[in-house]
């Protein structure tokens, strides 16, 4: 994390960052919603696991009110948003995919979603980012490295006294052939009619620069990857247009 945000980490046995099994994550002490979330895959392994029975909670090593709970979703039609999505954590022998899949509910792994955009009729480009690389790209021994979570800017608008986030971004890091590749895209939400029903009006998904992804998200990522993630063909944000399918990516 930049030097700038470093004292608003909620900190766990003096450290930042806070594990769970098969991924991490930094609490924001402010927004409550964690800066970032990084997840590994192992496609080899992974298992079908249900989520009946599961339910949503504070994780309890952490102050209760250090964490958005349910008080923000109840009776609207706010979505829990996993950041780390369940399927790509539930891997590895039995009882360590069964763990990973309860604690993918903590609450610390959760952002608000508008339902129509976490339940997208649009054949979901965002939810299926992992999905579109395995099935564009020769992934090496099925594993790849992901990080996610909002964009927490300082003008977000209020609801129930939370700042909603109205951006997400996501890097996905992989090797192809022995080279390491990582990819860096964003989402953006409308919320101009947050206040009206809280009514969505439209989302869209970007494939972004890494000079782009550290200067949104405040955070800075190895120079390796930084390097896998240089791309010729993305332009600044303002001077392209959104994916509308998972073969608009360059891979």
């Amino acid at each position: 994390m930049d030097p700038s945000i470093q004292d608003d980490a909620v900190l766990w046995e003096e450290t930042e960052v806070i594990p769970y099994t098969h991924f991490s994550l930094s609490l924001s002490k402010t927004r409550r919603f964690a800066r970032w979330v990084a997840w590994n895959i192992d496609g080899a392994t992974i298992k079908l696991l249900s989520r009946t029975n599961l339910t949503f909670t504070k994780d309890p090593r952490l102050a209760s009110d250090s964490q958005i709970g349910n008080e923000l979703y109840s009776g609207n039609r706010l979505d829990r948003g996993h950041i780390a999505r369940r399927a790509d954590l539930t891997w590895g022998p039995l009882p360590e995919a069964q763990q990973a899949n309860q604690d993918s509910f903590y609450y610390t792994n959760i952002t608000p979603q508008m339902d129509d955009f976490n339940q997208s009729k649009q054949n979901g480009i965002w939810g299926r980012l992992e999905n579109a690389l395995y099935e564009d790209v020769a992934v090496q021994d099925l594993r790849a490295s992901v990080f996610g979570g909002p964009v927490l800017h300082p003008d977000d608008r209020i609801y129930r006294g939370v700042a909603l986030p109205s951006e997400y971004w996501k890097l996905l890091a992989y090797q192809n052939q022995g080279t390491l590749k990582a990819r860096a895209f964003l989402l953006t939400q409308d919320l101009d009619h947050l206040r009206a029903l809280l009514a969505l009006d439209e989302f869209r998904v970007y494939q972004i620069t890494m000079d782009e992804l550290e200067q949104r998200t405040q955070l800075h990522f190895p120079q390796n990857v930084k390097q896998a993630g240089q791309l010729t063909a993305v332009r600044e944000i303002s001077e392209r247009k959104p994916l509308d399918a998972s073969t608009d990516i360059e891979w």
